[in-house]
């Protein structure tokens, strides 16, 4: 601690790298004289030089002096030492520390980080980057867990904590699963597993509850094997089903079908391709007159329009203004995603809608003739194929009824409403469960009574689901018992929280990488990765330092050896195939190869061996003139 003051003090004003143009040697000597068991003195074992790097000094040698006793054969090193630097690595806890938070808050890459520490007086590449970034989590991970003691006592001055439960997964990629604390939005804990099924989620449940105890509820989303493992492992406790992954699924039931048969029949068609090409012609035609498009969208809402825009070529700038707008049906929406955006039956809306404005602008003689409407027809001939598919009608007709019986529920629900900004972030409206409740009922018993709904297969189904799942999406609020006395907890009504937490993971990885690949960053980062945006929350901080001032301080308590052996776990575990196996499991006539060579291999042991001819040659070519074998008749 002397040194770190001293070297602080110093370089208050200058950096590092001022401070110490060449690279300093510096001693360390063990604190203690004594043999701390038998309090005989200890000897000089060894002094020996490491090549070291922090912050605070940038490179530097390092001559530890290693003291010994011989009547109890323990060894003593430096403590400062051991405060700067972990046993057996290069790099300081302040570098760690710095990689880390550059690399998980600031969303720098490897190399950004390499140059900014180069800045520093630290040499360093973008490999060895990467593996502090990892060395980071784990070392969080481990202070993490250290601390759960403390953190369920911090939980339980808030009354307890709810439950939030939730994976992503993206491909191929594993499932990455998150418990968060819904009242503090401290993440608990985090596990990746091959499938999202009970067995795996059970002992990983089981660990949070012997770390914090029963959650005084869960909130979770319908998946099957989520569902199983909390009513197995917390039983008889309040389960809430998210909202939004209620009304999502039940929406997929309800209309998926019709929206597969549109966005199937559209791209058969090939219409956005046709329209897109149709588009970037005529944008080149009226880029030359940009007076006229100017003019034109001046006069659009004025009561002469003529007048302000001149007729010549107008009918490309309607065209080219149509076709966009009927393109853009695609991308409308709030930005929650299918099924409360429709984007394949918008843009069909948009086509017929596209389609019957042209046939009507064609009957009219904008310059006395009709060879400017010559536009018109052309594209009015790429919709016909679209137009007249009665089997994309009567999908599109189907939907849209759907569609506005769903928006009815999400009404009833106050949840993802169309009015809604804040898309995918919308934890629904602040309002009494119990009115909720009773608005629900009202839709369903409509919805019951309609003669037309209730012979309809898939509505039969949404009302059986809103009957399966009624008390998990409509309990009553939590009465907790406190010392100060007693509080009424309202769980949140959607899985929300977890949902920004990997949508901020993807989006972080992607600032730093520019790659937008949820499923490769999901397979390369650790498991224990989201625990880094604790780090944010000034009050879980708090807890996890310990005492310590920083988080250098409190990595320094953790055993290296620890960390060490958990990397060494990874690296193991991640070696289980090799690489060249993992492209060889691509090919698809595998099966056949690996026979063919296994029935060589068997012909080729029933053969005696064969002599090989004397020569000269310490090699013998084969037939095509390739190095085959080593001379059997040579000693290697």
């Amino acid at each position: 601690m002397l040194l770190r003051k001293t070297i602080d003090h110093l370089t208050l004003n200058t950096s590092a790298s001022k401070l110490f143009p060449v690279r300093p040697t510096i001693f360390f000597e063990p604190e203690t004289e004594r043999c701390p068991v038998c309090t005989d003195r200890v000897k000089v074992l060894k002094t020996k030089p490491r090549e070291l790097s922090t912050l605070l000094i940038g490179d530097f040698v390092a001559w530890e002096t290693k003291l010994h006793c011989p009547r109890c054969d323990l060894i003593f090193g430096s403590e400062q030492l051991s405060c700067l630097v972990p046993k057996g690595a290069k790099f300081g806890y302040d570098v760690l520390v710095y990689v880390g938070k550059a690399f998980f808050l600031r969303c720098r890459n490897a190399k950004e980080i390499a140059t900014e520490l180069k800045e520093k007086n630290i040499r360093i590449c973008t490999s060895e980057v990467s593996y502090l970034a990892r060395k980071f989590v784990m070392y969080l991970a481990l202070a993490h867990r250290k601390v759960q003691r403390k953190t369920k006592a911090y939980l339980h001055m808030h009354g307890g904590y709810i439950l939030h439960l939730d994976g992503t997964c993206q491909g191929a990629s594993p499932h990455l699963i998150s418990a968060l604390d819904g009242i503090t939005e401290i993440i608990l804990d985090n596990m990746k597993i091959p499938t999202e099924n009970s067995a795996q989620i059970i002992p990983f449940l089981k660990r949070i509850k012997k770390a914090y105890g029963d959650p005084l509820a869960v909130v979770s989303d319908m998946g099957k094997g989520i569902v199983l493992a909390i009513e197995e492992v917390f039983k008889n406790l309040p389960h809430f089903l998210c909202h939004f992954h209620f009304l999502r699924d039940l929406g997929k039931d309800l209309f998926g079908t019709e929206n597969d048969t549109i966005r199937n029949r559209l791209r058969k068609h090939g219409i956005q391709q046709t329209l897109r090409k149709r588009a970037r012609g005529l944008k080149k035609h009226i880029s030359s007159t940009p007076h006229l498009v100017d003019g034109f969208i001046d006069g659009l809402f004025q009561p002469c329009i003529l007048r302000l825009c001149p007729p010549h070529n107008i009918q490309a700038v309607v065209t080219c203004l149509l076709i966009m707008w009927a393109l853009a049906g695609k991308s409308e929406g709030k930005g929650f995603g299918f099924p409360f955006d429709q984007p394949y039956l918008l843009f069909y809306q948009r086509l017929c809608k596209l389609g019957s404005i042209l046939d009507q602008l064609s009957e009219i003689k904008l310059q006395g003739s009709w060879k400017g409407n010559r536009i018109y027809r052309k594209v009015l001939h790429d919709l016909v194929d679209v137009l007249n598919d009665t089997v994309l009608a009567q999908a599109a007709s189907t939907m849209q009824q759907k569609v506005e019986v769903f928006a009815k529920l999400r009404a009833a629900m106050r949840i993802t409403l169309p009015e809604s900004k804040r898309g995918l972030n919308d934890n629904g409206e602040l309002s009494n469960i119990k009115t909720i409740e009773k608005e629900v009922e009202r839709f369903r018993d409509r919805l019951c009574k309609n003669k037309e709904y209730s012979k309809d297969e898939d509505y039969q189904k949404m009302v059986k689901q809103l009957d399966e799942y009624w008390q998990k999406l409509f309990s009553n609020p939590i009465i907790v018992k406190t010392k100060t006395g007693n509080i009424i907890i309202q769980p949140q009504r959607t899985n929300n929280i977890l949902e920004r937490l990997f949508r901020d993971l993807s989006r972080r990885y992607r600032k730093k990488s520019g790659l937008n690949c949820r499923e490769r960053t999901i397979k390369a980062m650790l498991a224990d990765t989201p625990l880094v945006k604790n780090l944010e929350n000034e009050q879980y901080l708090s807890v996890l330092l310990d005492g310590k001032s920083s988080l250098e301080e409190r990595f320094a308590e953790i055993d290296a050896n620890e960390v060490r052996a958990k990397i060494l776990k990874l690296k193991n575990e991640s070696d289980l195939v090799s690489s060249k196996m993992k492209k060889l499991i691509k090919i698809s006539e595998l099966p056949e190869s690996v026979l063919s060579v296994l029935k060589q291999q068997f012909l080729d042991s029933r053969q005696p061996p064969k002599i090989a001819p004397e020569s000269n040659s310490k090699t013998k070519i084969s037939e095509c003139g390739s190095p085959h074998s080593i001379d059997p008749a040579i000693p290697a």
